[in-house]
């Protein structure tokens, strides 16, 4: 395996790990968005991201 300058395994698979870690939470976060906000009965959350789904076309009525 050829590791750049200054660099080990171990650094390699951290980094891996670390970009798993934040690609994972970002989904979470993504998910909660979507579900929690697109079907909020609460009117200004509603309102607020109501262009952005439609934009997406992800159904919110």
């Amino acid at each position: 395996m050829n590791i750049p300058h200054g660099r080990t395994a171990a650094a390699s698979t951290e980094s891996a790990a670390s970009r798993a870690v934040q690609i994972t939470f970002a989904a979470l976060l993504g998910v909660f968005v979507l579900g929690g906000v697109g079907f909020s009965h609460i009117s200004a959350v509603h309102n607020a991201t109501h262009d952005v789904r439609h934009a997406n076309a992800f159904p919110c009525h």
